[in-house]
C-alpha cells in the first residue's frame, strides 16, 4: 500500500502528465486542425511521463527529458520511414528494443527513459506509411516533451537528499562513533544501513559508469565497513590500556570529519597521506612491542584489538581516497594500492566501453533482459503487421508495460491487465454508444479522465490501471476519427495478443528471470575471491625484502559486479521468497576478501626472519580448509556434488603481529562462511562442527 508521501508523489505526476497532454492536444486538434501532430502532443507526455519511470526531482527529470527529445526525434523517424514494410519495421524494433532496453547499464536515469523512447519509435512504426506526416509527428512530440518538462519545473516533486551528502552524514556520525564516549553500535549500523543502495532514491544512487560515480558508490561500501567495524570494535570494549590504538582512532575521528567537510564544500581537503604514515607508525610500534622480552609483550586480546583498529583505520583510508575522486574527478594524492582504485586514471569514454563490455554476456542480467525485451518486440511488430490488427501499436505496448523479468510475475500482471481491460473495453464501449458522434463531449471528459486514470491507475493495481487507459484511448480517439464501439473491441483483442507472446517469451527466455543466474553469479564471486587467500596468505608470510606476487582482485571486482546486478534484481523478484539464504552474507565475505587481499600485504609489517614455522603451517593450512569450504559453499549453490565438509585446521601458539592480522582477517572470514552455510541448509544437530580456524575464538570481522 503507498504511503502518504508516494501518493502525493502519484497524484502530482498525474497532474503533470494531465496539463501537458491537454496543453498540446487541445489546441493544435481544434484551434490547428492538425490531427497528427495532436496525437503526439498528446502521446509523448504519456510516454515519458507515465510509461517511463524517469526517476529524480522536478529539474532532474525535465533535464532528462529534454536531453532525450533528439534521440526521441530519430526514433519517430526512424519508424516512420521503416513502416514501408512490416519486416523492416521489425528488424528496427529489434535493434531499437535492444540497444534501449540494454541502455540500463548506464544508471537509473537512462533505465527510466528507456521505455519512453521505445514507444516513439512503435508508435512510429505501424501504418499507415505516410513520410509525408514525418513533420507533424516530430512537431507534435516536441510541443509534447516540451510541454511535460515545463509540467516538471512548475510542479516538482520535493528534492531528495544526494548520495555525496548521505556519504557526508554516515562521515559525521563514524566521526563521533571513532571519538572517545562512541556512538551506540546500533546507530551506527543503522547509519551504514541508510548509504545501502536499496535505500536510497534511484535518481540518486550512483550508478553511473564514469569516476565520479564510482568514486561515490566505492566510497559508501568504505564507510559503511568503517561504521560496522566501529559498532563491532565498541562492542568488545579493550582490556588493557592501548594508548596507541586511541591516538589512531582520533586520527580517524579527525579525517571522517574532514572529508565530511570537503564533500560538502569541496574545500579543505585532509592532509593528503597523513592516516597512511600514522597507520605505518603504529603497525612498526605494533611489532616492535610484540619483538620485546616475553614480560613486556602485549596480550594477544590486545594484538587482536589493534589489528581491528588497523583494519578500520584502512577502511577510513580509503573513504578519503574515494572522497577526493567524488569531489574533484581524479585523486589528489595517489590512489594506491592501484588496482583498487583502477578506475582513477581512466577516461570516461573507457570507463563506458569497460561497463557495457562487461555486460555484453549472457551472465548479465541486464543482458538478458534486454535480449527478452528486443525479441518480444519484434515478435509483436510482426505478429500485429502479418494479421493486420488495427491499432497494432497496443500489441507492444502490453508487451513492454506487462513483460516481467519472471514467467510467473508476467502471468500475474497479464492476468490482471485482461481482466481490467475487459471491464474498461465495456465501459468504454457503453460510453461510445451512448455518446456517438459528439465530439464535444469527448473533448470534455478527456481531461479529466486523463487525471483520474494516471492518478488512480498507479494507486490501485494493474487492473485498473489498464482499465481505465483504455477510457482514455477512447475519448481521445473519437475526437479525432469517428469511432464505434468496435474500438474497444480491436483494443482487447490487441492487448489479450501482445500478453501471450510476452508470456511466451517469458517461458522461453530465462523464465525464472535472476532466480537461477543469482545462485550462479555468487558461486563465481566466492570461487574466484577465495583464491585470494592463500595468495594473501603467502604475501604476509614471506620475509620482509622477499619477492612477493601481488593478488590479482581485478577479475573478483568484475565478479562482484555481476553478483550484485543479479542479486538487486532477484529482491525485485522475489522480496518474500527465500529469505532464509543469506545473499547479502555472501557481498560481504567477497567484499571481505577483496579488502583483506589488498590492505594486509601493504600494512603487513612482518619480522626480517618472517613468522615461525608453526605459524606459517597454521596460516598455509587455514587458508587451503577456506578455499575448500567456500567451493562445498558454492557447489551448495550451483546443485553441483558437493564435496564433504572437513575441517581441521591444526591449533598453533600464540601468533605474532604479523600472523595475529593474518588470523583475525581468515578467523572473522571463517565465521561469515559459517553464517552462509547455516542459511543454505537447516543444521543436521546440535553437534554439527562450525567452522573455526585454530581454538573457537570468536574475532570480529576486520
Amino acid at each position: 500500500m503507498p504511503t502518504g508521501q508516494e501518493r502525493a508523489t502519484i497524484v502530482r505526476r498525474a497532474v503533470r502528465v494531465a496539463v501537458a497532454a491537454s496543453a498540446g492536444f487541445y489546441p493544435l486538434l481544434y484551434g490547428a486542425g492538425l490531427p497528427v501532430m495532436a496525437l503526439y502532443a498528446l502521446f509523448a507526455p504519456i510516454a515519458v511521463g507515465l510509461l517511463s519511470p524517469v526517476p529524480g526531482s522536478g529539474r532532474q527529470r525535465a533535464s532528462v527529458m529534454l536531453r532525450a527529445l533528439p534521440p526521441a526525434l530519430v526514433l519517430a523517424t526512424l519508424g516512420t520511414l521503416l513502416a514501408v514494410e512490416t519486416w523492416t519495421a521489425v528488424g528496427g524494433m529489434l535493434a531499437v528494443g535492444f540497444v534501449l532496453a540494454f541502455a540500463a547499464v548506464g544508471g537509473p536515469r537512462p533505465a527510466g527513459v528507456a521505455p519512453g523512447l521505445q514507444l516513439f519509435y512503435i508508435l512510429a512504426c505501424f501504418p499507415p506509411y505516410a513520410p509525408g506526416t514525418l513533420g507533424q509527428r516530430l512537431a507534435g512530440l516536441t510541443i509534447g516533451v516540451l510541454a511535460l518538462a515545463a509540467c516538471e519545473l512548475l510542479l516538482p516533486d520535493p528534492p531528495a537528499a544526494t548520495y555525496r551528502e548521505r556519504l557526508a552524514r554516515a562521515l559525521g556520525e563514524a566521526a563521533r562513533g571513532a571519538a572517545p564516549g562512541g556512538v551506540p553500535p546500533e546507530k551506527l549500523r543503522e547509519a551504514g544501513a541508510r548509504l545501502r543502495l536499496a535505500s536510497v532514491p534511484p535518481a540518486e544512487r550512483p550508478a553511473g559508469a564514469g569516476r565520479t560515480d564510482r568514486a561515490l558508490e566505492q566510497g559508501g561500501r568504505a564507510v559503511r565497513r568503517l561504521l560496522d567495524q566501529l559498532a563491532t570494535l565498541a562492542e568488545t570494549p579493550p582490556t588493557a590500556p592501548d594508548p596507541a590504538s586511541a591516538a589512531l582512532l582520533d586520527r580517524v575521528s579527525e579525517l571522517c570529519t574532514a572529508c565530511a567537510r570537503y564533500l560538502r564544500t569541496g574545500t579543505g581537503p585532509p592532509v593528503a597521506g597523513a592516516l597512511e604514515e600514522a597507520m605505518r607508525g603504529y603497525q612498526a610500534e605494533r611489532v616492535r612491542l610484540a619483538s620485546g622480552p616475553p614480560g613486556e609483550r602485549p596480550p594477544v586480546a590486545v594484538l587482536r584489538r589493534q589489528s581491528q583498529v588497523l583494519a578500520l583505520a584502512e577502511s577510513a583510508r580509503m573513504a578519503e581516497i574515494t572522497a577526493g575522486i567524488a569531489v574533484h574527478g581524479r585523486p589528489t594524492e595517489p590512489a594506491v594500492p592501484r588496482r583498487l582504485f583502477w578506475y582513477a586514471e581512466l577516461s570516461t569514454p573507457r570507463l563506458w566501453a569497460r561497463r557495457v563490455a562487461g555486460n555484453v554476456t549472457f551472465r548479465s542480467v541486464l543482458f538478458q533482459n534486454a535480449l527478452r525485451t528486443a525479441l518480444g518486440l519484434a515478435a509483436a511488430r510482426a505478429v500485429a503487421g502479418s494479421l493486420d490488427l488495427s491499432h497494432g501499436f497496443w500489441v507492444l505496448l502490453a508487451v513492454l508495460t506487462l513483460g516481467r523479468t519472471t514467467a510467473g510475475a508476467t502471468w500475474q500482471a497479464v492476468r490482471q491487465a485482461v481482466a481490467g481491460n475487459a471491464a474498461g473495453a465495456l465501459v468504454a464501449g457503453a460510453l461510445l454508444i451512448g455518446l456517438g458522434p459528439h465530439t464535444d463531449a469527448y473533448a470534455a471528459l478527456l481531461a479529466p479522465v486523463m487525471l483520474v486514470a494516471f492518478a488512480l491507475g498507479p494507486l490501485l493495481g494493474i487492473a485498473y490501471a489498464q482499465g481505465l487507459f483504455t477510457l482514455v484511448v477512447a475519448t481521445a480517439f473519437a475526437q479525432i476519427e469517428p469511432v464505434t464501439w468496435r474500438l474497444s473491441e480491436a483494443r482487447m483483442i490487441d492487448v489479450v495478443t501482445g500478453s501471450v507472446i510476452g508470456l511466451l517469451c517469458g517461458l522461453l527466455a530465462w523464465p525464472a528471470g535472476a532466480r537461477r543466474e543469482v545462485h550462479r553469479a555468487m558461486a563465481e564471486l566466492l570461487r574466484v575471491c577465495a583464491e585470494l587467500v592463500p595468495v594473501t596468505a603467502q604475501a604476509l608470510l614471506t620475509p620482509a625484502g622477499g619477492s612477493r606476487a601481488a593478488p590479482q582482485t581485478l577479475p573478483g571486482v568484475h565478479r562482484l559486479r555481476l553478483a550484485e546486478a543479479a542479486y538487486a534484481q532477484y529482491r525485485t523478484e522475489a522480496p518474500g521468497e527465500d529469505t532464509r539464504t543469506d545473499w547479502h552474507a555472501m557481498l560481504i565475505a567477497a567484499n571481505h576478501m577483496l579488502l583483506g587481499a589488498h590492505w594486509l600485504p601493504r600494512f603487513g609489517l612482518r619480522p626480517e626472519s618472517g613468522a615461525s614455522a608453526p605459524a606459517a603451517a597454521w596460516a598455509r593450512t587455514t587458508a587451503q580448509q577456506l578455499v575448500a569450504e567456500t567451493d562445498r559453499i558454492a557447489s551448495e549453490l550451483t546443485g553441483a556434488p558437493t564435496p564433504v565438509r572437513r575441517w581441521t585446521a591444526p591449533d598453533g601458539p600464540p601468533p605474532t603481529p604479523l600472523s595475529v592480522d593474518l588470523e583475525v582477517w581468515m578467523t572473522s572470514l571463517a565465521h561469515q562462511l559459517t553464517r552462509i552455510e547455516s542459511s543454505l541448509t537447516p543444521p543436521t544437530g546440535p553437534d554439527a562442527p562450525p567452522i573455526t580456524p585454530s581454538r573457537r575464538r570468536t574475532a570480529p570481522p576486520g
